[in-house]
């Protein structure tokens, strides 16, 4: 197989000297009319400049990660200081702007660590992303949505996700392995029968964690989701545990059966082409009891090459429509592109749309 994928690359850098992919018509690729695509999945992230309240703490600045970030944001540490964290929404805007299928993207909240008392503990917190900075900033762009981030172990939690709905969240997110949150944990029930009253679905990191400087990946166990799915909650998984194991199974096929037995269950399909999991989006196709209960998203900004190219996907895509999508400029049509060619279903893209943002 490598092989053959280096003589299929070969072959591309040839065709790319006679302009192959200029002359093929590649609206396949992106099979919609107008923009109605809702990403329901982009990060932000900051270092308090602008007053925003963002923070990541020494330990994931040192990492080697941090600048890999900033490279794929498409901002620098020099810019953030002079323009404000805020900078980095600007340049998210713009670009939703340009692209030809995406209407609107998102933007996730992130909360920390909380300590005993029920308080935010910078020390063990890697990356912070206030509710109010998201809020205030999505209000701003009309292609940019709110998402709020709320550590259910805080002593006002369910007073903050009242707020939340009052200001419009469409989601509460949670990355369990980094927010040091146990999904199947008993104390946290009121707050989940609070969401399912509020009807304020729940995303949530499933699977191993590899984007932080450490994690504890156990609490990303799928199983501990049944606790919140079992009371109403809709949840989201995100990235469909698809890295991992959890007891001696891998997360993916851990939480597979648990869809046939939750209606009120779904999986996001951010990161799927990412090359550290290669094969999962085929693994997708294969399982019917997924049929309409996929959400579209990106994980922006992990979206940048190496992590992500067309060419990992060769077992998949054409050499043609791997050339072609490599030579779309905007990131969001780049990545829808990618997943259509793969064979997603054009439907999966207003899943999201049509069961949480009633549009």
């Amino acid at each position: 197989m490598k092989i053959l994928q280096a003589i299929l690359l070969i072959s591309v850098f040839f065709i790319s000297l006679v302009g192959y992919a200029e002359t093929k018509n590649n609206d396949h690729l992106l099979p919609f009319e107008g923009k109605h695509i809702v990403d329901f999945h982009v990060h932000v992230a900051g270092l308090g400049y602008g007053n925003s309240g963002c923070f990541i703490n020494d330990e994931m600045r040192n990492n080697f990660r941090f600048r890999f970030y900033l490279m794929a944001m498409g901002t620098s540490l020099k810019e953030l200081e002079s323009e404000g964290d805020q900078i980095v929404l600007k340049k998210i805007s713009n670009s939703v702007s340009t692209s030809k299928v995406v209407d609107k993207a998102v933007i996730l909240s992130l909360d920390g660590v909380i300590d005993a008392r029920g308080e935010l503990d910078k020390a063990k917190t890697q990356i912070y992303v206030p509710n109010e900075y998201v809020y205030e900033q999505t209000r701003r762009y009309s292609n940019l949505l709110y998402a709020a981030s709320i550590n259910p172990y805080r002593k006002d939690a369910i007073e903050r996700l009242e707020h939340a709905k009052t200001q419009g969240a469409v989601l509460v997110k949670w990355i369990p392995s980094i927010m040091y949150i146990n999904p199947a944990d008993p104390a946290i029930i009121p707050f989940y029968k609070k969401m399912a009253e509020l009807d304020i679905p729940l995303l949530t990191h499933t699977g191993m964690e590899k984007s932080f400087s450490h994690a504890k990946d156990e609490l990303a166990d799928p199983h501990r989701l049944q606790l919140p799915l079992s009371l109403g909650v809709k949840v989201i998984a995100a990235h469909i545990a698809t890295t991992g194991e959890s007891d001696g199974e891998e997360n993916f096929e851990r939480i597979l059966p648990m869809f046939k037995q939750y209606p009120n269950l779904y999986g996001d399909i951010s990161s799927l082409t990412q090359i550290n999991k290669l094969g999962y989006v085929e693994k997708v196709l294969k399982h019917p009891e997924l049929e309409g209960r996929l959400i579209y998203g990106t994980d922006w900004p992990l979206q940048f090459f190496p992590l992500i190219s067309p060419w990992y996907h060769l077992d998949q895509l054409s050499v043609a429509d791997a050339f072609a999508i490599s030579r779309i400029k905007n990131q969001w049509d780049r990545d829808v592109a990618l997943k259509i060619g793969m064979g997603l279903d054009k439907r999966v893209f207003h899943e999201g749309s049509d069961l949480f943002l009633q549009q």
